[in-house]
């Protein structure tokens, strides 16, 4: 068992024990000494409980997040403190050098290689032609683009709704309704629709251009 807490006001509080009845202002007086003694109490167990918290969060943080300090190659099998969990310390993938995240074998910017792990997908912000983001975000993220990508997303959508001749939504008020944007979409889409085809019109003229005829008059 802990060591017992020595209660504020004992002396005063034996000195009553025997009394019949107590005056109002006594008990009054022993409640809020005692209250103000399980107050300090509570504050200096929840310190205490965050700085256990602190040392543990340095040793997962060491053990598993990112450290300017690179592991010995010679202690590949061997943790700093030659714990059993020394070989999951580094990524697997050949050429990187981080360290693997908790219970996976990969770091956060490999984790999509873990086919067991449900946690992340891929942002699927379009970069090139044919070819998207990938980048690890939390599967919880919608639309599902890294922070980099989701402030490009809201400029395009800014920028589409501005030309719609649409009130363009300031960062402190709330987005358009689900409807506006999809009336802007639809837009879009038909506007792109209509020029390829008037191209597509314009060039199969130009091929059908009808050639002269040579006329020849008759003879008799």
């Amino acid at each position: 068992m802990g060591d017992l807490i020595a209660i504020d006001g004992a002396d005063e509080d034996l000195a009553l024990s025997k009394s019949e009845f107590l005056s109002q202002q006594e008990v009054l007086r022993r409640r809020s000494r005692r209250v103000k003694q399980l107050a300090r109490l509570y504050k200096a167990h929840y310190w205490s409980l965050m700085e256990e918290l602190k040392r543990k969060h340095k040793e997962y943080y060491w053990l598993y997040g990112k450290s300017p300090f690179k592991e010995d190659e010679k202690k590949n099998g061997e943790g700093n403190d030659g714990n059993e969990l020394g070989f999951q310390l580094k990524c697997q993938i050949s050429d990187c050098k981080e360290k693997a995240m908790a219970l996976t074998r990969f770091c956060h910017k490999h984790i999509l290689k873990d086919s067991n792990q449900t946690l992340y997908r891929g942002c699927n912000f379009p970069i090139k032609s044919g070819q998207i983001c990938k980048k690890p975000i939390l599967r919880s993220i919608n639309p599902p683009h890294c922070p980099v990508h989701a402030q490009a997303a809201e400029k395009h959508l800014q920028r589409a709704l501005k030309r719609a001749g649409l009130n363009v939504p300031s960062p402190s008020k709330l987005a358009p309704k689900l409807h506006v944007v999809v009336a802007e979409y639809v837009r879009q889409i038909q506007s792109k629709r209509r020029e390829t085809q008037r191209k597509s019109a314009s060039k199969i003229k130009v091929e059908e251009k009808p050639t002269e005829v040579e006329y020849i008059p008759q003879t008799c």
